[in-house]
């Protein structure tokens, strides 16, 4: 019998976790090692960050559901990867043995890349829930005295849906509290345009976001290296098409929250052979490590490559419905290994993402992700809001029960498909 441990419990680890168990042999042991007791919703954090939501709103608590599942749960955090003696290091000295590994751990925030970027310099996040809670607590002071805002996402960032969500999020919730008027609002992006989303935009997102942005009054500056960040200022360089400097300008603000870039996390960095350069673990078309065999990885710690060149790094999303499809290919690709079957399965990289801004919304489906694509579509509308908060509502609901399949954009596809559920959500 085997044992196959998987490293991260969240939006990746939590459903490769139910999917192995389901696909393991009688027998087999399926292990998480988390270093949080609890999953969060990721797509909700920006919903945190203006106390639309608290925290346990969105949290679970993981040890009962695994326990239900038989599946073991450690949480404690992971010190280093020993490939080589298919060994976990834990944080306390003790370790887990494998036979097979899945790498889930998302990403580690670079914040230190940028001077005085993050929670502990002058910006805010929302990559995590516990830094949308601080965020939220700066955001009630802000609002009891505004002034400028600026946000946007970083040089090498490749999560662009929470910036553009987080400020028009916050437009509609300036607007609610009557104070819009006092509060210049900026928008700061690598990207060389807005829409482009680490994706060379999808469908018109380019047109959609430059109409809501002017709409609402939000200026932007695009292929924008932020420099530093000092109390009260952001020092950006704009550069041409090239990539050479063009512009610099030094941006003065009361809040700001920035998406920094992402790299592995220490227990997986500088392996040689498992990821590349930046920590990200290196996988093949069946999300397999080519040079150890029986490690697995899903998720935002994986690396792609940038979908097309841009003059300043533009990474690439790892959205939902990607990482769902990456989930279940590993979970069928480990099971033939068990049975003595080369891996064969293949991930579906589909970029699905629902956009909330607010009092609407933007939708969008890359398929595939990468371009030339069979499909390009992106809509805008209510009926995008509405789904967001059902795609919330399911998640949860379906893994507080420990529902073996909490997988809501699979659903939405297979189930309804993207007509069937704009007319859905328009009815709710």
């Amino acid at each position: 019998m085997s044992r196959i441990a998987i490293l991260g419990a969240g939006i990746g680890g939590v459903p490769m976790a139910f999917e192995m168990k389901e696909l393991a042999r009688k027998g087999d042991e399926v292990i998480v090692v988390s270093d949080s007791p609890t999953f969060h919703f990721v797509p909700s954090n920006p919903w945190v960050a203006v106390n639309w939501r608290r925290p346990k709103d969105i949290k679970v608590e993981l040890a009962p559901i695994f326990r239900k599942k038989g599946i073991e749960f450690i949480q404690k955090a992971a010190a280093r990867v020993e490939p080589e003696a298919n060994r976990v290091v834990l944080a306390d000295g003790s370790s887990v043995d494998y036979d097979y590994l899945v790498i889930a751990t998302g990403p580690r925030s670079a914040f230190d890349e940028v001077p005085g970027l993050g929670p502990d310099g002058f910006t805010e996040s929302v990559v995590h829930v516990d830094e949308a809670d601080a965020a939220a607590a700066k955001w009630d002071a802000f609002v009891a005295d505004p002034g400028p805002i600026i946000m946007g996402a970083v040089q090498g960032a490749s999560c662009y849906g929470p910036a553009y969500e987080f400020a028009l999020i916050v437009e509609t919730e300036l607007r609610k509290r009557k104070i819009r008027d006092r509060v210049p609002m900026t928008f700061v992006t690598a990207e060389p345009y807005v829409g482009h989303l680490g994706l060379g935009g999808v469908g018109d997102t380019k047109g959609m976001f430059e109409s809501v942005f002017r709409d609402r009054h939000i200026k932007w500056i695009t292929n924008a290296r932020v420099n530093r960040v000092e109390p009260g200022k952001m020092y950006v360089t704009v550069v041409d098409d090239e990539g050479n400097d063009r512009d610099h300008h030094e941006l003065p603000f009361k809040y700001s929250m920035m998406i920094p870039a992402f790299t592995g996390i220490d227990a997986v960095r500088d392996i040689k052979g498992l990821v590349n350069p930046r920590g990200l673990v290196i996988v093949d078309n069946h999300q397999r490590n080519p040079t150890f065999k029986n490690i697995y990885s899903v998720g935002a710690c994986i690396a792609i490559p940038p979908v097309e060149k841009t003059p300043l790094p533009v990474g690439a999303p790892k959205t939902g419905y990607m990482i769902e499809s990456m989930v279940a290919a590993t979970a069928r690709n480990i099971r033939a290994e068990l049975d003595g079957h080369e891996p064969d399965n293949e991930g579906t990289w589909v970029a699905l993402c629902l956009a909330d801004l607010g009092d609407t919304g933007i939708a969008f489906l890359a398929d595939p992700q990468i371009p030339p694509r069979n499909i390009t579509w992106s809509s805008q509308g209510k009926w995008v809001h509405l789904a967001k908060i059902a795609f919330e509502k399911y998640f949860l609901r379906k893994l507080r029960k420990g529902v073996s399949e909490p997988f809501y954009e699979r659903w939405m596809l297979k189930k309804m498909g993207l007509s069937r559920l704009k007319k859905h959500t328009e009815r709710l």
